[in-house]
């Protein structure tokens, strides 16, 4: 009980300091679908060092999931995914972006949790990707098992919920550690080669990243079985515009209730334009009145799959089988194959 108060007492002064950090004359919430008309873009704030994700590749274009919604949302709401304006933050930045106005959506392998929604006032769309948190750690260690971290120094990004459940789960283990702080993960990555950390704690889809980059070639590097916690990750926006909230969201949801009824990045005008095809005729009329409602163009689901494909597609070409990562989907299937993504009914 002594620990469980004292790791509350941490996590609540992390959440303090990152409040204070907020600028106090933060952007008014409402009318932003308004201005992002107006400056013709939106401003998506993403990582950049997260392949997978977001990041540039070889040839500078940016790339990864949370960059495909970013392109999803601005084909839906501006008619083309290539008006977007992608604004690359260390963790430790993110929010005050966002409070800020600097941002018109943050997506930036962001987790969901109650204590930022309450503290820091902002409100998340929903799950784009859920993942765990894990530990890297160098072959050459012999490190195998969580346990044999007692003692020694961790590597975590400043600004993160991995730093929260790094001395919660070691708290209660009754181990120590020493937390070494880092902003971005790039500079994780060269602490824990220059061996000035035994771990490097983050997401999975991030370790499994820095492995294949790994200098030496990805042998070099394991990512320990245990996980200490999880997950939700996705768009978040500020308080105080429910409408934009809305189109963010149900962007969203719509890219998961194509994949359900089967609407792919080839396949969607086809079927949506098809007269004959019931269950097409029946979402088109009922986007159409949604796009009336919140003022964005007819036919804004279409664009934002034919933008990028459905939510299953989006995963296989960033993260899944199509993708360097080769990571399994989990709990990102669909519902009806035993995941956790699932859009609700649209009308």
């Amino acid at each position: 009980m002594l620990f469980l108060r004292g790791a509350s007492r941490i996590c609540m002064a992390m959440v303090a300091v990152c409040w204070l950090c907020l600028p106090l004359d933060t952007a008014e919430g409402g009318d932003t679908l308004v201005r992002v008309k107006a400056r013709g873009n939106v401003r998506c704030g993403v990582s950049g060092d997260q392949p997978g994700l977001s990041w540039k590749d070889a040839d500078g274009r940016w790339t990864g999931m949370d960059v495909d919604f970013c392109r999803a949302l601005s084909a839906a709401v501006l008619g083309d995914p290539e008006k977007v304006r992608f604004i690359p933050l260390t963790a430790a930045a993110r929010f005050p972006a966002l409070k800020a106005g600097d941002l018109d959506v943050l997506v930036r392998n962001t987790t969901w949790t109650l204590e930022r929604e309450a503290v820091l006032g902002v409100l998340f769309a929903g799950a784009l990707y859920h993942d765990s948190q894990g530990f890297l750690v160098r072959k050459s260690s012999g490190i195998q098992e969580l346990s044999r971290l007692n003692g020694a120094t961790v590597c975590v990004v400043k600004g993160s919920t991995h730093e929260g459940y790094l001395a919660y789960r070691f708290g209660l283990e009754n181990w120590t550690y020493q937390p070494l702080q880092v902003e971005t993960s790039s500079q994780g990555a060269a602490a824990l080669q220059e061996g000035k950390c035994a771990a490097f704690t983050s997401e999975k889809a991030q370790l499994r990243a820095m492995q294949l980059r790994a200098p030496g070639g990805p042998d070099q590097y394991d990512i320990l079985k245990e996980v200490i916690s999880n997950e939700p990750m996705g768009p978040v926006v500020r308080r105080g515009d429910e409408d934009w909230f809305t189109i963010v969201r149900w962007v969203l949801f719509g890219l998961i209730h194509a994949e359900e009824a089967g609407y792919t990045q080839a396949s969607v005008r086809s079927r949506l334009e098809n007269l004959e095809d019931y269950q097409a005729r029946h979402w088109r009329e009922l986007g159409d009145l949604i796009a009336k409602s919140l003022g964005m163009a007819p036919g804004w689901g279409m664009r934002a799959i034919e933008s990028v494909g459905n939510y299953g597609e989006i995963f296989d070409r960033n993260l899944g089988a199509q993708s360097p990562l080769k990571l399994d989907r989990g709990l990102n299937k669909l519902w009806r194959d035993g995941g956790l993504m699932y859009s609700p009914p649209f009308r």
